[in-house]
C-alpha cells in the first residue's frame, strides 16, 4: 500500500502565497501485479467465445478482494476472432464497487514487456464485472516464431493493477522554521576530487599513463591497495616515491575502475564488462565485481557463452558460472526436445 507522504513546508515551494494552515489530501492507490503463463498455447483449442482463466489474486495475503485473468484464445465474438480477447475480473469483494486502472502486456523471449495496452481511466468493477481488450493482439503475430512471443510455446501475460481506495486527509499547521536538507553528495565531491587531480598523495602509471589518486581512498575501498600501501610504508624510500606500476590492466579500463572507487558508479560497464571483471577481482572490488557478473549475464548468447564460462571460472565468479552454465543446458536441453516427435493431442493415449 502506497504511503502517505507528509506535505512539504511552504519554505520549499518556488513561489505563492504562504498560509497559515494546509490541508493535504491524499488519494490511496494499492499497486500490485500479476503473471499467468499458459503452456503449449498453440495447442489450445478453445472456440470463438470459449474463455481460459487464471487462478485468483490479490494485492496481499489479507486482501478480500480477489481478481483474475480472462483470456478468449480465439477472440470473443466474430469481430475478434483474429484476435486474443483479454480482461481483469472482479471475482469477490467485500465493497459494493472500486475503481481501479489495469495494463496488460506481453512477455518476449526476454523476458521484456511488450505489446501493452492499458486503460486510459479508472473503471468501475463490481463483483463478477470484467473490463479489457477485445482486440488485444492478433493470432497471427502472436503465433508468428519471428516475433518471440511464445518462447517454448508458452504465452506469458503480465497485468499490472490500481486500485482506488478511500482519500485520506492530513493537515496541520505551517512551520515557517522548517528547513530544507541537501541531498547527500558525498559520491560527486569524492569524484570531483579525483577528476581534478587535487590534494593527490600518490601516482598510479598504467601503460604509461599517469593517473593521480589518494592514498587513504584507495586503502579504504581496497584491501589490495590498503596492502600495498602498508608494505610500502616499511619503505620510507619507496613510500615517499608516491608512485605504484599497475600492470596487466589496460588504463581505459582503470579510469573506469578508478571512477568506482571513488563514486561507487561504472557507467562504462557495459562496454568494458569482462576486462573491469577482471581488474575487480585484482583489485578485491566485490560490489564491483557482481555489477560486472549481472551485466555479462544480461548479455549472455551462444557466440559468447563459452568465452564468458572461462573467464567466470578464471575469477571465481561464481554467479556468473552457474547462470553461463545453465544457459547451455538450457540450450542443449531445447536442441534435444526438437530431436523428440511431439504427440497431437487428439491421437494420445491411442
Amino acid at each position: 500500500m502506497s504511503r502517505v507522504p507528509t506535505p512539504p513546508p511552504n519554505g520549499e515551494m518556488a513561489s505563492g502565497p504562504v498560509a497559515e494552515s494546509w490541508c493535504y489530501t491524499q488519494v490511496k492507490v494499492v499497486k500490485f501485479s500479476y503473471m499467468w503463463t499458459i503452456n503449449n498455447f498453440s495447442f489450445c483449442r478453445e472456440e470463438m467465445g470459449e474463455v481460459l482463466k487464471s487462478s485468483t489474486f490479490s494485492s496481499g495475503p489479507n486482501d478480500k478482494m480477489k481478481w483474475c485473468l480472462r483470456v478468449n484464445p480465439k477472440g470473443l465474438d466474430d469481430e475478434s476472432k483474429d484476435y486474443l480477447s483479454l480482461y481483469l475480473l472482479l471475482v469477490s469483494c467485500p465493497k459494493s464497487e472500486v475503481r481501479a486502472k489495469f495494463k496488460f502486456s506481453l512477455l518476449n523471449a526476454k523476458r521484456e514487456e511488450t505489446k501493452a495496452m492499458e486503460s486510459q481511466r479508472a473503471y468501475r468493477f463490481v463483483q463478477g464485472k470484467d473490463w479489457g481488450f477485445k482486440k488485444f493482439i492478433r493470432r497471427d503475430f502472436l503465433l508468428d516464431e519471428a516475433n518471440g512471443l511464445l518462447p517454448d510455446d508458452k504465452l506469458t501475460l503480465f497485468c499490472e493493477v490500481s486500485v482506488v481506495q478511500d482519500s485520506v486527509n492530513i493537515s496541520g499547521q505551517s512551520n515557517m522554521n522548517m528547513l530544507k536538507v541537501p541531498e547527500c553528495q558525498l559520491s560527486d565531491d569524492l569524484g570531483s576530487l579525483w577528476e581534478q587531480s587535487r590534494f593527490t598523495d600518490c601516482s598510479l602509471w598504467v601503460r604509461g599513463q599517469e593517473f593521480k589518486a589518494h592514498r587513504a581512498i584507495l586503502a579504504a575501498r581496497s584491501p589490495v591497495f590498503k596492502a600495498m600501501f602498508e608494505h610500502e610504508m616499511k619503505d620510507t624510500k619507496k613510500f615517499f616515491q608516491n608512485r605504484v606500476d599497475i600492470a596487466d590492466i589496460e588504463p581505459d579500463v582503470f579510469k573506469e575502475m578508478m571512477r568506482f572507487v571513488y563514486t561507487g558508479r561504472a557507467p562504462n560497464l557495459e562496454k568494458m564488462a569482462d576486462n573491469l571483471l577482471a581488474a575487480a577481482d585484482k583489485y578485491a572490488l566485490k560490489r564491483l565485481k557482481v555489477m560486472c557478473e549481472e551485466a555479462l549475464c544480461n548479455s549472455l548468447s551462444v557466440e559468447n557463452v563459452a568465452d564468458t564460462l572461462i573467464l567466470a571460472d578464471l575469477h571465481s565468479a561464481e554467479q556468473l558460472k552457474a547462470q553461463a552454465i545453465d544457459f547451455i543446458n538450457r540450450r542443449v536441453s531445447k536442441r534435444r526436445e526438437k530431436k523428440t516427435p511431439v504427440q497431437c493431442p487428439e491421437t494420445a493415449g491411442l
